[in-house]
């Protein structure tokens, strides 16, 4: 991995990481930074994030996706699961995921090649071995029976429904990471018919003075 992190930006993550009651050992604080700064040197040519300052990038990258860490682990029975993380870009959240949960086996998706290619690299440099990335369109894959597919800032409830839920498992939960509540895409998503809002969970992310939330969706009993 890449030099010794910025002190400033690792006493913040161990700040966040008390704020979220998330615990983040040295080796995983180590891997978020390294994969900070190497989104910070692929940006310079392949315009991964419009966002260029690491501050900001540590607050509006990492923490938001480590904010949702704890409610993705609470909501499954076992250590072991499988996630497809849908337009991920330069991986987020699935980069995140993957390091704070080694025993989740994380896909992230996107049409975009050079950030599949970011997230490819990001694997090795990493090592990260529950961790791929697949260039490809969503919905031209196969269905994957995942546990869970999480989105971040994809696309609106229903057509995320619409493309990923078909790689959800029986089981499994479709969870879009939002900011403020959009009941009028709820609203749409209900009246399709196929998927339900079961729960909506507010988000503290550390720094960030902005609504964030979770919608957690499930097939409607009788959808096959």
């Amino acid at each position: 991995m890449s030099a010794a992190p910025d002190d400033g930006l690792a006493r913040r993550l161990a700040r966040a990481s008390d704020q979220l009651a998330l615990p983040i050992a040295a080796r995983q604080a180590e891997q978020l930074l390294a994969y900070l700064a190497q989104m910070q040197r692929w940006n310079r040519t392949y315009n991964l994030t419009a966002i260029r300052d690491p501050g900001q990038m540590l607050v509006q990258h990492l923490f938001d996706s480590l904010s949702i860490v704890n409610p993705l682990a609470g909501a499954l029975d076992t250590a072991q699961a499988s996630l497809y993380d849908i337009g991920s870009g330069g991986g987020l959240p699935g980069v995140v995921l993957a390091i704070m949960q080694p025993g989740w086996q994380v896909t992230c998706i996107d049409a975009v090649e050079k950030k599949t290619a970011f997230v490819r690299q990001m694997s090795g440099v990493l090592e990260l071995p529950n961790l791929r990335a697949v260039h490809a369109r969503v919905e031209d894959l196969p269905p994957a029976g995942c546990d869970i597919v999480v989105s971040r800032a994809f696309a609106s409830l229903n057509d995320f429904a619409s493309l990923a839920g078909r790689h959800v498992g029986n089981d499994g939960t479709l969870v879009a990471m939002k900011g403020k509540v959009p009941e009028e895409e709820i609203d749409v998503l209900h009246r399709q018919g196929e998927w339900r809002v079961e729960d909506i969970q507010a988000l503290h992310v550390p720094e960030l003075d902005a609504q964030r939330c979770l919608i957690w969706m499930r097939r409607s009993q009788g959808t096959p």
